[in-house]
Parts: C-alpha cells; sequence; structure tokens
C-alpha cells in the first residue's frame, strides 16, 4: 500500500475525474448501499443472507475507496511539473529498457485514467533508478527477479 503521506502529482483533469468519483461515493455511492443492506436486513435471518453479504462486502469498498481517494487528493499536487528533461513524477518517458522501446508514464496510474499508456511508480525498481535521471542518461537497475537492466532515457516530457 501507498505511503499516506506521499504526494501525488495529478492533471487538473485526473484531480476533476477523482474528486467526482470521491463526491459520489460519498454521497449517491453510500446512500445506495445503505439502502441495499437495509432491504437484505428486512429479509430476516442474516447468518444465510447472501443478499446481506454482498452489499457489506460492497459497502467496505466502497469506503476503502473513499479513504483511498480522500488520502490521494489531500496530498495531491495539482498542474505540470516542469518539461525540463528530468523525469519526475507526471513525466512521460520514453526509455530503450533491456534493448526494448517503451514509452510509459513515472507516477500514480490515477493519473492516466482511461489511457492505457504503462504507469510505473516512483517506488517501484524501474521509477526508482530513472528518477531525478535526465534525457540522455542511462542508468542500471536490480531488478525484482536479480537481473540487472539496463535503461537508456530517450525522451522525458510532461504528460498530458
Amino acid at each position: 500500500m501507498a505511503d499516506d503521506t506521499s504526494v501525488t502529482w495529478l492533471t487538473q483533469e485526473a484531480h476533476d475525474r477523482l474528486t467526482a468519483e470521491l463526491d459520489d461515493l460519498s454521497g449517491r455511492g453510500r446512500g445506495e448501499i445503505a439502502k441495499r443492506i437495509e432491504a437484505a436486513r428486512d429479509e430476516g435471518d442474516l447468518k444465510e443472507n447472501g443478499g446481506y453479504h454482498a452489499a457489506k462486502e460492497e459497502q467496505g469498498k466502497i469506503e476503502a475507496r473513499i479513504r483511498q481517494l480522500t488520502a490521494l487528493l489531500r496530498n495531491a499536487s495539482v498542474g505540470n511539473p516542469a518539461d525540463d528533461g528530468v523525469v519526475e513524477s507526471g513525466m512521460r518517458v520514453t526509455a530503450r529498457i533491456a534493448g526494448d522501446l517503451q514509452e510509459f508514464v513515472v507516477g500514480s496510474r490515477e493519473i492516466a485514467g482511461d489511457s492505457d499508456i504503462n504507469v510505473y511508480s516512483e517506488a517501484s525498481p524501474l521509477g526508482a533508478a530513472i528518477i531525478g535521471h535526465a534525457q540522455g542518461d542511462t542508468v542500471t537497475y536490480t531488478a525484482p527477479n536479480g537481473k540487472e537492466i539496463t535503461v537508456e532515457i530517450l525522451k522525458v516530457s510532461t504528460f498530458v
């Protein structure tokens, strides 16, 4: 689980989308699940009531997502990082990794939204290895499997 005190870079669009999701879950989502729990409770014996248990499980998922969004938005930095060719959260990176050309974003999966671009956390082995390095740098890091992987950073730009 991510550290709740870490700062997450978000585009304005991502911030607005996540704020809307939080508002929806906190209002409509909680209200709907409370009604489902009450209706299931009215059906009788709770030990054998599948609808009740499913609704309670769904309530737990909603509350967990609300906590996650609240922490993420509380610690979010909204805007665009400096486009200075240095890898940091919120940057799109084109790199040759172990010989393969890849394009990805460094930061939170939340910033990519519905985009199917790969996202690597700053805390991931790859993210940690390239943070602070610039376009043109070559770095090596140790993958979780123990293999040494070379990364040549070809291009760094703000993810929009």
